[in-house]
C-alpha cells in the first residue's frame, strides 16, 4: 500500500470551479510532488553518472498531476486489467517515471539510486521487466501507437472504463509513426486516449523544428480530429482542468499540448542548450537546494495517488486457442498458403473471442478479409501505415487482453522493423503474417517481393518463424502461433501449391518433416514454401536418372530442427542442398548452416536469390534466379561428385 494516505477531496465540476481552500491545498501538494520528482530524477541520474535529468524536469508537473490527481490505478497491482494505462513514449525520461511509482509507494524511494546499475531493473529506458511498464520505449516515436492499441482494446474489445495516457516528446513528434498513430486515433474516435506532448523546445543537439510554436502544433493535432488543449505545462491547475475536461469529451481523442522548459527549476540550466542526456554532476547540490527551497512542504507527498477504480475490465482467457475444426483438404489440391491463413484465422476466431486481426489495407490479398467477414467487430483496419499497424498490435496485446494476428505483404514488415525490435524487448505476444513472399509472386516485381523477411524475423530474440509449404501445415502454423508466447512470424506464399499432408498430420514447433526418402538417398534437399515443391519435382526427375534425394520440410526456421537435419544429412552421405525464395543472407540456408557449422563430414550448397530480381512469370523467375527444380537437379549432380 502507499506510504502516505492524506487524501484531499476533489470536487471538480465541468467548469472546474472548486473550493478555494481545497484548490490551494491540492495545487500546492501537486507542485511539491512535481519538485520531489525533479529532485529524485537529479539524484538518481547523478548516482548513475548518466541519464536525462533535464528531460525529466520539463514534465514533472505532468507526472505529478497524472499520478497523484488524475489516473485511477492500484499501486499494489500496476498491471491490474482495470487500471488506467500510462505510456512514456519519451523513454529517456525514465527516471521520473520510476520516481513517480516510488513516490506513489510501489517501492522505496532510495531504490532510485540504483538507476542503470547492472543488478537493477531500473534501466536507462523503461522495459516490462518492471511490473509498471507495459511496453519498452526509448526508440522514439513508438509509444503513441502502442497507447492507441491499448485505447482501442479498452473501447472496442474490453468495453471498459480505463483510460490511456501517453507522454510524447516534441523532438520525437517529428517521427512519421507519431502521425500515423494520430491518424488512427482520430479515425477510430478513441475518446479514452490522451496524448500529452511535452513541448520543451530543445532536442538533443539543437532546438526542435518548431520550438514553442504552439498554434502550429494545435492546428496539426486538430486536423487529425483531436480535442486539443494548449496549456502551460508547469501549471498544475491547468493540467488538472485539461485532464478532467478530456474525460468528458466523447468520440474524440484528446491532445494536451504542454508548453514546458527543459531543465525547469534548475538555475542556469533551465531552457539552456547542451544539457540533453547529462547528469548535473557538481551542479546537482545547488540545483536540489534551489528546488527544495521552492517547496511548501518538504516531507512526503501529501496526496494519495489512489483514486476510486471502476473494475469493469472483463476476465480474459487466451490459453489453449485452437482451430474450431481441423483442416479439410484433399491431397493434391492446389491451395495458396495465404488463403489457408485466412481460413485458419477464422477458425481460431470461432474458438476464442480474444483472437483479433488487423491489416494494412491488403486484406483481400492476405485473406484476412475472411476474418473480417466473420467477426467485423474484432477486425481492425490500420490502412497503409505499417509502423502504426505493428505498434497498435503491440498495444492490443498488453496485459494479455488479446492475441493479435497482424497481416500485410511480407516486404512491408521491413518498414516496421524498429517496432518489431522494440516489441521483442517488450516480450510482446503478437502474430505477424507476411504474404507475397519471394520472387514466386511473379509480375509485381522486386518492390513487392519479400526477400529479407526471414532474416529480419530470425534476428528477433525469442521469435518463432514458421514457413509452411501447403495448406494443412499453414493452418497448423496459425494454430501453433496462437499457442506460442512471443512474436511469431508466418511466411505465406502467393502461388497455389499442392496439399501434401493429410488433414490429421501432427505439427510441432521446431520439428521438421521428411516428405520424400528412400534407402539410397545421396543428397538431403531442404526447401520451404514454393521451393519445397520445386525440390519434389527435382526428386522425381532425378529418380528417373537413377539419383535418389531426400526432401525435408523444416516447417519452422526458428527454432530449426537440428536433430532431424543432422540425422538425415548423415544418412545422405553428409550432403545438404538448401533452396530458398529469399536472399542468401539470414534465411533458410543460414539457419541450416548454423546447425552444421561444427559438424565433421557434412557439406552444404546453398541455392538462393542472389541478385535483385525483376518482373516476370513465377516459373520463369524461379529458373532465372537459380531456385527452380531444374537448378536443384544441377546442384544435386554437382554435389554428388564432390
Amino acid at each position: 500500500m502507499p506510504r502516505f494516505c492524506l487524501c484531499l477531496p476533489r470536487k471538480i465540476k465541468r467548469g472546474y470551479k472548486v473550493d478555494e481552500a481545497m484548490e490551494k491545498n491540492t495545487s500546492e501538494a501537486l507542485r511539491d510532488i512535481a519538485n520531489r520528482l525533479r529532485v529524485d530524477s537529479i539524484k538518481s541520474t547523478n548516482a548513475a553518472t548518466s541519464g536525462h535529468p533535464t528531460s525529466c524536469c520539463s514534465m514533472a508537473e505532468i507526472m505529478s498531476v497524472l499520478f497523484f490527481n488524475t489516473m485511477r490505478y492500484k499501486v499494489t497491482e500496476p498491471r491490474d486489467a482495470s487500471n488506467d494505462r500510462f505510456v512514456l513514449s519519451k523513454g529517456h525520461a525514465a527516471p521520473i517515471l520510476y520516481a513517480a511509482w516510488a513516490e506513489a509507494g510501489l517501492f522505496p524511494v532510495d531504490d532510485l539510486l540504483n538507476l542503470r546499475k547492472i543488478d537493477s531493473d531500473l534501466e536507462g529506458h523503461p522495459t516490462p521487466k518492471l511490473n509498471f511498464v507495459d511496453v519498452a520505449t526509448g526508440s522514439l516515436g513508438q509509444g503513441l501507437s502502442c497507447a492507441a492499441g491499448m485505447a482501442y482494446t479498452g473501447k472496442y474489445f474490453d468495453k471498459a472504463s480505463y483510460r490511456v495516457y501517453c507522454v510524447i516528446g516534441d523532438g520525437e513528434a517529428a517521427e512519421g509513426s507519431i502521425w500515423e498513430a494520430l491518424s488512427f486515433a482520430g479515425k477510430y474516435k478513441l475518446d479514452n486516449l490522451v496524448a500529452i506532448f511535452d513541448i520543451n523546445r530543445l532536442g538533443q543537439s539543437e532546438p526542435t523544428a518548431f520550438q514553442h510554436e504552439m498554434e502550429l502544433y494545435k492546428n496539426r493535432l486538430e486536423s487529425f480530429g483531436f480535442n486539443t488543449y494548449v496549456i502551460d505545462g508547469h501549471d498544475v491547475e491547468a493540467l488538472c482542468k485539461a485532464f478532467h475536461d478530456a474525460g468528458t469529451v466523447k468520440d474524440k481523442p484528446t491532445a494536451v499540448l504542454a508548453k514546458t522548459y527543459k531543465g525547469k527549476g534548475i538555475p542556469g540550466i533551465e531552457d539552456e542548450e547542451n544539457w540533453h542526456g547529462k547528469p548535473l554532476g557538481d551542479k546537482a547540490d545547488d540545483a536540489i537546494n534551489a528546488i527544495i527551497k521552492s517547496m511548501s512542504n518538504q516531507g512526503p507527498p501529501q496526496l494519495c495517488p489512489q483514486k476510486p477504480l471502476k473494475e469493469d475490465a472483463p476476465a480474459v482467457d487466451i490459453s489453449n486457442i485452437s482451430l474450431s475444426e481441423p483442416p479439410s483438404y484433399n491431397i493434391g489440391d492446389k491451395v495458396a498458403t495465404r488463403l489457408a491463413y485466412g481460413v485458419a484465422l477464422t477458425k481460431l476466431g470461432h474458438n476464442n473471442e480474444r483472437v483479433v486481426a488487423m491489416d494494412g489495407d491488403t486484406k483481400n490479398s492476405t485473406y484476412s478479409d475472411k476474418f473480417k467477414k466473420a467477426f467485423p467487430d474484432r477486425y481492425v483496419e490500420c490502412y497503409i501505415a505499417e509502423q502504426n499497424l505493428v505498434g497498435v498490435a503491440i498495444g492490443c496485446s498488453t496485459r494479455g487482453r488479446t492475441v493479435p494476428f497482424v497481416s500485410t505483404f511480407a516486404a512491408f514488415f521491413t518498414r516496421a522493423f524498429d517496432q518489431l525490435r522494440m516489441g521483442a524487448i517488450s516480450q510482446v505476444n503478437i502474430k505477424c503474417v507476411g504474404s507475397h513472399a519471394g520472387i514466386s509472386i511473379g509480375e509485381d516485381g522486386p518492390s513487392q517481393m519479400a526477400l529479407e523477411d526471414l532474416a529480419m524475423f530470425r534476428t528477433l530474440p525469442g521469435a518463432t518463424v514458421f514457413y509452411p509449404s501447403e495448406a494443412v501445415s499453414a493452418e497448423r502454423a496459425c494454430e501453433l502461433a496462437a499457442q506460442t508466447q512471443g512474436i511469431c512470424f508466418i511466411r505465406t506464399s502467393r502461388p497455389a501449391t499442392a496439399v501434401i499432408y493429410s488433414n490429421d498430420e501432427k505439427f510441432e514447433v521446431g520439428k521438421a518433416k521428411v516428405v520424400k526418402q528412400s534407402d539410397g538417398d545421396q543428397v538431403l534437399v531442404i526447401g520451404a514454401g514454393v521451393t519445397l515443391h520445386e525440390a519434389l519435382k527435382a526428386a522425381e526427375s532425378l529418380a528417373e536418372q537413377g539419383i535418389n534425394i531426400r526432401v525435408l520440410d523444416p516447417f519452422t526456421l526458428k527454432p530449426i530442427d537440428k536433430e532431424a537435419i543432422l540425422e538425415n544429412a548423415r544418412e545422405c552421405g553428409g550432403r545438404i542442398i538448401t533452396v530458398e525464395d529469399h536472399y542468401p543472407e539470414g534465411g533458410l540456408g543460414d539457419a541450416v548452416g548454423e546447425v552444421v557449422s561444427m559438424e565433421r563430414n557434412i557439406i552444404q550448397k546453398r541455392l538462393a536469390v542472389r541478385k535483385i530480381p525483376r518482373s516476370g512469370p513465377s516459373d520463369v523467375l524461379l529458373n532465372m534466379f537459380g531456385i527452380s527444380a531444374k537448378c536443384i537437379e544441377e546442384a544435386v549432380k554437382e554435389i554428388v561428385t564432390m
